[in-house]
């Protein structure tokens, strides 16, 4: 039976990801848990996250999750950051005055700003609800997924990757964003798939079936 660890540190939509897996695969077996030996012994790791960065990290640091997380990373089984989960793995956010992060993708987390704007038109942040994802490479996350499917998102900040050839999606909303990056047997993203219907569900599902291997 496939196990998934949907790494639990207090920060997160823990069991609607776990329920989202569940229904996609029935029978795969789902652990939310900080248990560093569950970490460890599952098949696949998924790294969620809402809230604010400098409370994810401290929890995150407090727990040593940081450390599972590595470990995971560096074993080679399949990994998924969602939302705060994608932006904990990046140098740096700017969100609470500045907070470092994991530093497993180099780049910066940034925020939208007080004055964000499309064809002069003045934008809400937070960056809430449905939006279109272009797929910058293919990987078999994205399988039968169509380019340009929407998901959906919710967030102030957003992820700028100094590493061009690593990203696998972006977005727009008053300017083009990274919203998927993918290294090795790595991939994370700034939306929700377990809030984003169809093609969120084919995401995690494709991610289910995943070696980790691009």
């Amino acid at each position: 039976m496939s196990t998934v660890a949907v790494i639990d540190y207090g920060m997160g939509n823990l069991h609607s990801v776990a329920k989202a897996l569940e229904f996609v695969q029935p029978g795969v077996e789902v652990w939310v848990t900080a248990d560093p030996e569950r970490v460890a012994s599952a098949d696949r790791v998924i790294l969620p996250g809402v809230g604010a960065m400098r409370d994810c990290m401290a929890e995150i640091l407090r727990a040593g999750v940081d450390k599972e997380v590595t470990d995971a990373i560096n074993s080679g089984k399949p990994f998924l950051g969602i939302c705060v989960g994608m932006q904990a793995l990046l140098q740096r956010s700017e969100e609470n005055g500045g907070v470092d992060c994991l530093a497993h993708f180099d780049g910066e987390v940034k925020y939208f700003g007080d004055d964000l704007r499309e064809e002069g038109d003045r934008l809400k942040v937070p960056h809430m609800g449905w939006n279109e994802v272009a797929q910058m490479i293919d990987h078999p996350l994205w399988s039968e997924i169509e380019d340009g499917s929407r998901f959906y998102f919710v967030h102030s900040y957003y992820v700028q990757s100094e590493q061009r050839d690593l990203v696998a999606g972006v977005c727009r909303y008053g300017l083009q964003f990274d919203v998927a990056l993918a290294r090795d047997n790595v991939f994370a993203v700034q939306f929700h798939p377990e809030k984003s219907s169809k093609a969120g569900l084919q995401l995690l599902k494709n991610f289910l079936n995943w070696d980790g291997k691009i």
